[in-house]
């Protein structure tokens, strides 16, 4: 089961890692059941590469295709996300309590004033470098 479920998440996420794949889950979310070529149109990318993202998004169950005789529509599948916002929501609720935990002895600490800064150096002239010694050469390389 969680093996199953570490997979999903782990597809979900990789999907939604390419921008490209995130702007075509946005651009499905705004218009439901777009076509294909009416999916690529904004895209400075050619058709086949809008399909290879298709294929990523829909190996990761975030999309659904149907065909309607040549032409094919996507629609979002909502289940994966919901996944993937819950296992962030446990997460976002984790921190959220540690965060909350750690405000009370933030602002009970009196740090004090801040320290002097240091002065700095008037000279503008740059520090000299020394000459190492070199030693002798070594014989030749063969060749």
């Amino acid at each position: 089961m969680f093996k199953n479920h570490d997979l999903r998440l782990g597809r979900t996420f990789a999907a939604l890692a390419d921008p490209t794949r995130r702007r075509l889950v946005a651009r499905l979310r705004e218009h439901e059941g777009l076509s294909v070529s009416e999916l690529a149109r904004p895209f400075p990318i050619s058709l086949p590469a809008v399909m290879k993202h298709l294929d990523v998004l829909s190996g990761a169950g975030l999309i659904s295709r149907s065909k309607a005789g040549r032409i094919v529509s996507c629609r979002l599948t909502p289940a994966p996300m919901e996944e993937a916002v819950d296992w962030l929501n446990r997460y976002h609720h984790f921190w959220s309590r540690q965060l909350d935990r750690l405000a009370p002895v933030v602002e009970e600490e009196d740090p004090g004033p801040p320290p002097p800064a240091q002065p700095r150096s008037s000279s503008r002239a740059g520090s000299k470098h020394l000459r190492r010694k070199s030693t002798r050469r070594g014989p030749p390389r063969p060749s």
